[in-house]
């Protein structure tokens, strides 16, 4: 009886394992294979610029002007940024591109040759109020002089709505 339920066991293991194994899929069949909504991805930035320099490289006229710099010093970027990622057909594509207010997409996409489209959309409720991208500059200085100008701030660059697209061609 011991040798049964062993025999039993054992083929019910190897049929569950079988069963479950990862088969390859052909080109053409993944191409009829449909799946979940997407991919979601968000970042916390908190990116760090040294320096930003204009140089204007022109030679000194008779009044003495021309060349010289102008440096923005202390660059950041922070606060918070989402985008879902999301597969589109070619004619998904084309209706996105219409409901967006782009008049006509096939001067950037060949409608006739092109193929599914990458679609990274910035939504509209992911990020709170109050958190958006922040951007400062320290300080701006002219050539040598260590004497700043002062510094600028773009606060709550919000970018919800905002959709890129990628594709080949």
């Amino acid at each position: 009886m011991q040798i049964i339920k062993t025999a039993i066991a054992t083929a019910l293991a190897t049929l569950a394992f079988s069963a479950s194994a990862m088969t390859p899929i052909q080109d053409a069949e993944l191409s009829t294979v449909s799946g979940q909504d997407g991919v979601s991805i968000a970042a916390n930035l908190n990116i760090k610029i040294d320096s930003f320099v204009y140089t204007d490289t022109d030679a000194l006229d008779a009044n003495g002007l021309g060349g010289g710099s102008v440096s923005f010093n202390g660059i950041k970027v922070n606060g918070l940024i989402a985008a879902n990622i999301d597969i589109l057909s070619k004619n998904s594509f084309l209706a996105a591109a219409g409901a967006a207010g782009v008049t006509n997409p096939g001067t950037f996409y060949n409608p006739a040759t092109g193929g599914d489209v990458v679609q990274i959309a910035i939504p509209q409720s992911v990020v709170a109020d109050g958190h958006y991208l922040n951007v400062s500059v320290d300080a701006i200085k002219m050539g040598n002089n260590a004497a700043s100008f002062g510094s600028v701030a773009m606060n709550q660059i919000d970018m919800r709505g905002t959709t890129v697209w990628i594709f080949a061609h």
